[in-house]
């Protein structure tokens, strides 16, 4: 569906994401319009020229057209709409997402759902230490990976429609997975990275810290600059998961902290070995 150009695309909620997915799919000469909270982030993507209509309020023309539907919202925000709201999609239209959790909102709106809309659910792993739509890019997706998590509820056109999306916006890696490893996988590589980042920027306030600091140190906390908002109800939605993980990492940082109270070099210099093997493999070839 998504590569016929004459198929219309509503965004609901232009920001910092739903921003640079309208640039880029701007590119591809789709309609596309978006529902969002300011007149000002409107007014400056018009301005752009990266969104073809607009409204603050919910516009029933502008929904009802919609053949997509990309919910750029924070998690429950996006529940609310759809309960309150899906009655203004047109018969036929697929909906997606960009949220970072799973398990907590798919099946929820799955079950509420019209029969006649599809929701599938896709997590673009990328974003930036800036919030709002004059922060977008149509650089942002290069080199990052897409996560597409259907369920048994999803069609194989939705399935591929979304992952040809992901393609199209850029994404270099674009993949599946349940809901169930989303999470899982997400706890680890996303949610406890910015755990760590936050503990480690606030467990020691000596002042001045920042004249000294090197590389290194902004490198481990450049996330900790954080949207609370967001990050908090997503810690919470994905709690039992993000739990696990962060126990992983108490244990193996005990372990770690052991080697060193024992002057124990070779432990140590092993587990070094094997973290320098592991990072090769993040590395963005």
């Amino acid at each position: 569906m998504i590569v016929d150009i004459s198929k219309k695309i509503l965004i609901v909620g232009l920001g910092l994401l739903g921003g640079s997915y309208a640039r880029v799919l701007k590119r591809f000469g789709f309609h596309i319009s978006t529902i969002t909270k300011e007149q000002s982030s409107i007014d400056y993507a018009l301005g752009e020229g990266f969104i073809d209509e607009g409204s603050t309020e919910l516009d029933e023309k502008i929904i009802g057209e919609a053949d997509l539907v990309i919910f750029a919202l924070y998690p429950h925000v996006f529940v609310e709409w759809i309960e309150k709201n899906q009655s203004l999609l047109k018969s036929g239209a697929l909906i997606t997402d960009v949220t970072g959790v799973k398990c907590s909102i798919v099946y929820k709106i799955q079950e509420i759902l019209r029969h006649d809309v599809e929701f599938i659910a896709a997590h673009p792993m990328a974003g930036r230490e800036v919030s709002g739509v004059e922060n977008s890019t149509d650089k942002m997706f290069v080199g990052a990976n897409f996560i597409v998590t259907p369920t048994d509820k999803n069609t194989k056109e939705a399935i591929s429609t979304c992952m040809e999306l992901g393609r199209l916006l850029g994404f270099s890696n674009v993949t599946t997975l349940s809901p169930e490893e989303h999470d899982e996988m997400i706890g680890f590589l996303s949610q406890l990275t910015h755990c760590i980042a936050i503990t480690l920027m606030t467990c020691n306030d000596k002042e001045n810290m920042e004249k000294f600091t090197g590389d290194s140190f902004r490198d481990l906390t450049r996330i900790a600059r954080i949207n609370d908002l967001m990050w908090s109800e997503l810690f919470i939605e994905n709690k039992e998961a993000l739990l696990r993980q962060m126990n992983l990492f108490i244990d193996k940082f005990g372990e770690l902290k052991s080697m060193l109270e024992k002057e124990d070099v070779d432990s140590m210099r092993k587990m070094m070995r094997h973290s320098t093997e592991r990072r090769a493999l993040f590395d963005k070839k």
